[in-house]
């Protein structure tokens, strides 16, 4: 970074991180004071820890490659591997306690539910052939065909009922 720049305030501007600005580095009035060698000596250790953090980052980036290279050689792909992973979480899941007990207790609903159907579709159904049976009583009570016969059933009864009390032990002859 060149020493204009250094002063400058730019909203785009990202702080850098290395060596420019370890020289930049001001003590701040609450940190206590430390002596020019103490300084030095932190100044130093932090380029070492910066410069093992780049060395690190090298190395996970070479390692991710590696990573890569193999799966790819063993015919791993992303989609088995989410596939996998899919499996397996669906596996802890089920075998989980929370979803055991909600299972349990949907499945206790869900005979509850299909008792109270089944009940409540019976009653429907006896009311629907209640209804029927009334409907096709009142349809047929109404004609004059079904007063005719009910009169001769009636007739006929009351005669065998004469018949049978003006008759000695009911024998007809």
């Amino acid at each position: 970074m060149e020493q204009a720049d250094q002063g400058a305030v730019r909203p785009d501007s990202i702080t850098e991180v290395g060596e420019d600005a370890v020289m930049s580095v001001a003590v701040s009035p609450s940190v206590p004071t430390l002596t020019e060698e103490e300084q030095e000596e932190l100044r130093d250790e932090l380029l070492r820890v910066e410069d093992e953090v780049v060395t690190l980052s090298q190395v996970l980036a070479a390692k991710e490659k590696q990573v890569a290279d193999i799966k790819r050689k063993l015919g791993i792909t992303p989609l088995n591997e989410l596939k996998q992973n899919i499996s397996k979480s669906w596996q802890e899941v089920t075998t989980s306690t929370a979803y055991k007990k909600t299972s349990e207790g949907l499945s206790v609903a869900g005979q509850k539910a299909t008792a109270a159907f089944t009940s409540m579709g019976s009653a429907i159904s006896r009311k629907f052939e209640d209804v029927r049976l009334q409907s096709i009583s009142n349809s047929f009570g109404n004609t004059p065909t079904f007063k005719s016969f009910e009169e001769k059933v009636e007739t006929l009864k009351v005669k065998d009922e004469k018949r049978s009390q003006d008759e000695p032990d009911g024998i007809s002859g």
